[in-house]
């Protein structure tokens, strides 16, 4: 047997061209000289990847040949199907494209409901990639335009994904991952563990503003006397991240989310929740931080989060980014003194050394600038106002002293990457413009890729387009035509279906 496959498999045309290749190759270093231009190691290495493909594609394409079923009747998800003619349809693999002959069935009693067990069987993706080429194709995605990505993999050589399939790619995945998002969130949570190091559990929101499709005739219908929020054309996209410090304030890990534009972030809200509440659920110990910037909404989700989690062993500490704190000063500065001057500057170097190290930092910040709005007249008094405003409101969560001798974090650097990463690199680019679903599937794709989740979402991901496959009529005898459409099969072949065995078969008229 272990001879007629070797047989078979030097036989096929794609194996015969790589022999003959090397053949060659070798009797061309026997017959040049020392001096020859035969050295083109990157002419022969382009020759090789080629040929190496083309046999990977002809063997990829026999092997997605036996995922057909050649059956009478067969039965998926409780519901029977009949067969139809065996088209030929192409698949992209990891190797490039193969031309593969396969049955559609047809749902009994219906006309148009039809099925191809080939590709649920073998976990086809958007109907042209098998599981490794969807993998990877989405992987570049959440990096590069569709463009780029079509380019990049021009340049690997082998495989060639057009744009627009790439396109639907993402957001077939997407569609599959919004679909089971809940209990597939829960079950990637299920598989880590809480680092035994991890002493403070952080969480953080905030915004992006980003390019969205029909932005701006939203705006344009709002109603009147209300001002809209961000450019035109813009609207917020939702981050948030879950971060574990151990005792010295040194991160741990992070889980990163982010949503296209939603009322109330009410999404954004459920999966930070469920977030910290496995964390918890793992390690109830852990002190518990809210850290995010002054604006109000962030402070409201914040609340809602915390409000949906197990009452915690002291209570929640909220603290205000020091390095937004630290803008909010220098603008008081520069309304007081002027922007750019040598007392201004002075100024605001020893007010944010005493915000950072001493306990009435705040407060000190607030006499100061209280003072020179006396002093003020017009639009400086006006600007001086605001920062005394946004200090009078968040100085309690302004204890920075406090904080660092407590070993915790007072920046949210990691929620700035996170925004900067998940959103601004990859969706704000020039000349873009999203849609709701677009976006959505990019964003879900980098989080779970930043938050190393990619390779455990990937096996649910790819699971949820396979599906079981019942005989319930005996496989026909193939006819001359399936045969020369059909690549042969080997003799070691194994049924990769659960169909019953011949004498358990109904007779079905």
């Amino acid at each position: 047997m272990e001879v007629c496959h070797k047989e078979q498999f030097l036989q096929s045309a794609a194996a015969q061209e790589l022999v003959e290749f090397m053949e060659a190759r070798r009797m061309q270093w026997e017959k040049a000289s020392a001096g020859s231009a035969m050295k083109d190691l990157a002419g022969f290495e382009e020759a090789w990847h080629e040929r190496v493909m083309a046999l990977e594609c002809a063997l990829m394409g026999e092997e997605l040949g036996r995922y057909d079923v050649t059956a009478a009747v067969i039965e998926v998800a409780g519901k029977a199907y009949r067969r139809g003619s065996p088209p030929t349809e192409r698949y992209l693999t990891a190797a490039g494209r193969v031309c593969v002959a396969r049955h559609l069935y047809t749902a009994v009693g219906e006309e148009e409901q039809t099925l191809c067990p080939l590709e649920i069987g073998s976990g086809i993706i958007s109907g042209y990639f098998t599981p490794r080429a969807a993998r990877q194709g989405a992987f570049v995605m959440a990096h590069l335009t569709a463009g780029e990505s079509e380019t990049l993999f021009a340049e690997m050589g082998n495989r060639q994904p057009s744009r627009s399939s790439l396109d639907r790619l993402t957001k077939v995945l997407s569609c599959a991952w919004e679909s089971q998002r809940v209990t597939w969130e829960a079950q990637v949570r299920q598989g880590e563990r809480v680092p035994s190091a991890a002493k403070v559990i952080v969480l953080s929101v905030d915004g992006v503003m980003a390019p969205l499709r029909g932005a701006d005739k939203q705006a344009k219908a709002s109603q009147a006397g209300k001002q809209a929020s961000g450019p035109t054309g813009y609207k917020e996209v939702g981050c948030g991240t879950v971060t574990l410090y151990d005792a010295c304030a040194e991160r741990l890990q992070t889980v990163r989310y982010a949503r296209m534009p939603e009322a109330r972030k009410v999404t954004l809200q459920q999966q930070i929740e469920s977030e910290a509440a496995a964390i918890l659920t793992l390690d109830p110990a852990l002190r518990r931080i809210h850290l995010a910037d002054g604006a109000k909404d962030n402070w409201r989700l914040l609340d809602e989060i915390e409000s949906g989690l197990p009452t915690p062993h002291q209570p929640p500490i909220e603290i205000v980014d020091f390095y937004h704190a630290c803008d909010h000063l220098k603008r008081g500065c520069d309304a007081a003194w002027g922007e750019g001057t040598l007392v201004g500057q002075a100024y605001f170097e020893r007010l944010k050394a005493g915000l950072k190290a001493a306990d009435n930092g705040a407060a000190r910040i607030l006499r100061t600038l209280r003072f020179q709005q006396h002093r003020a007249t017009g639009n400086k008094r006006r600007r001086l106002e605001v920062e005394l405003t946004y200090f009078r409101n968040q100085g309690h969560r302004m204890h920075y002293a406090a904080y660092l001798r407590q070993q915790l974090p007072i920046a949210s650097g990691v929620m700035e990457a996170s925004c900067k990463t998940l959103v601004t690199q990859r969706l704000k680019r020039s000349g873009m413009v999203w849609s709701q679903a677009g976006g959505q599937a990019i964003l879900t794709l980098r989080s779970l890729i930043q938050s190393d989740r990619w390779s455990s979402a990937w096996k649910l991901l790819s699971a949820h387009f396979r599906q079981t496959i019942t005989c319930l009529n005996p496989p026909q005898p193939p006819s001359t035509a399936d045969q020369l459409e059909q690549p042969p099969l080997r003799s070691s072949f194994i049924w990769l279906f659960p169909c019953p065995e011949p004498a358990a078969w109904p007779l079905v008229g």
